[in-house]
């Protein structure tokens, strides 16, 4: 008997789907589980419209759009798709079509392709909006303006818009990084808020509505589904959940931190930062670098908790795949003391003080200077180190300037 019980649980170890054989119990619950939990309330005998992609999964790994399809009183009837696609198979900037998702039959439209926001046809016959993406905390990744303009088209449909809330992974503590001025407002910076703005996205949510960010200062009609068990001293590997690639380039919760790092630099197209290699945002290099002399030189700046190590490699893109790139690999060694913002401009300072004949922003075309500087959202950043400005004075201008922000922060932080 005991030989056959032993069988039995062997083949539901190996034949049972995930969701039935997940074994390992994460420390917190998503806002979709603690609203499955409730019955679905806010949902129920209402036709829905989802916001989401492959991230948007419950701790068992089942995605959402899974999950209300299959939920009793519940009609699920639209699917909204942001940069990548529901599925995630849509390389970044590329434009996302409209198209039936073959899992559940529902119609997907697209808010990255002919729009960014959801138009009135696309909306006829939601009852409620609801949103669940996992994002990465860095005001520059898109998903958060998607969140945005959805809360604008809700506003202006009166239609009740409801975030199911996730992690940071780069903690809730962490705010870095310059202020978006409101001239280089755009769909890379949307919000008033630091580059690593220290929350999650339905505590922005909250504070965007809030405080009338939505265009002609309107206000939706907001309910944020908190987890439960997260707090804001926690990384992705202390929630006990599995990580879902945000991004093709985004493949683990630590390449979160290396994005801050490097993603700046990867905006100007003159050096590499790993993209098309097997380590996206822990590498750079270039034909031109030298990675001994790299590496000696970031290693001697005293960044706290990170290490370079000097590497050389050839990415696998078309365009670059036989050309030998020279230059460090990015090592974190103490990331509760890393300031992610710090290597990035210690970084983009190194390549132009060692490598000056290579100058990254003079090589860089009009169109990724744009960028860099939309990016950041601010010119200052590129003026001030082309004109000489060290890591350290860049970093005392940029830190006053949060001062504001985190007072208003503080009333729409929902977790401890």
């Amino acid at each position: 008997m005991n030989r056959r019980r032993s069988s039995i649980a062997l083949f539901a170890l190996l034949f049972l789907p995930a969701s039935l054989s997940y074994a390992v119990q994460p420390k917190i619950k998503l806002g979709i589980e603690v609203l499955r939990d409730r019955g679905f309330d806010l949902l129920k005998d209402r036709h829905v419209g989802l916001v989401t992609n492959p991230t948007g999964v419950a701790s068992d790994l089942q995605q959402t759009a899974d999950i209300l399809a299959n939920a009793n009183g519940v009609k699920l009837v639209a699917l909204y798709a942001p940069e990548h696609g529901v599925r995630g198979d849509v390389e970044a900037g590329k434009y996302v079509e409209n198209y039936i998702d073959r899992r559940t039959g529902i119609p997907v439209y697209s808010l990255y392709g002919r729009t960014r926001k959801p138009t009135k046809e696309m909306l006829k016959g939601i009852d409620v909006l609801v949103y669940d993406i996992q994002d990465i905390g860095v005001r520059s990744y898109t998903y958060i303006s998607t969140m945005g303009v959805v809360m604008e088209a809700a506003a202006e449909n009166g239609i009740p818009f409801v975030v199911l809330d996730r992690p940071n992974p780069l903690t809730g503590n962490r705010v870095e990084g310059t202020m978006l001025e409101p001239w280089y407002k755009s769909f890379v910076g949307a919000y008033p808020i630091p580059y690593v703005y220290g929350m999650t996205a339905g505590e922005l949510a909250q504070m965007i509505n809030g405080e009338l960010w939505l265009n002609g200062g309107s206000k939706c009609n907001l309910t944020v589904v908190p987890m439960e068990g997260w707090k804001r001293s926690m990384w992705w590997d202390e929630t006990g959940l599995e990580w879902v690639p945000t991004s093709p380039n985004i493949p683990h919760a630590t390449t979160t931190m290396f994005y801050v790092m490097t993603g700046l630099l990867g905006e100007l197209g003159t050096a590499n930062q790993g993209i098309g290699y097997t380590l996206p945002f822990e590498l750079v290099g270039a034909p031109w670098a030298d990675g001994v002399v790299l590496s000696r030189y970031l290693n001697s700046r005293g960044l706290t908790g990170m290490y370079f190590r000097p590497t050389s490699y050839r990415p696998t893109t078309a365009d670059t795949m036989s050309i030998r790139y020279e230059g460090v690999q990015l090592h974190v060694m103490e990331r509760d003391k890393v300031n992610f913002t710090a290597v990035a401009y210690a970084v983009l300072e190194a390549l132009l003080r060692l490598f000056p004949e290579y100058n990254i922003f003079l090589r860089a075309k009009p169109e990724r200077l744009e960028m860099f500087d939309k990016v950041n959202g601010t010119y200052e950043v590129r003026r001030q180190l082309m004109n000489g400005v060290t890591t350290e004075e860049l970093l005392h201008s940029v830190d006053q300037q949060r001062s504001m922000f985190m007072i208003k922060r503080e009333k729409y932080l929902m977790y401890e």
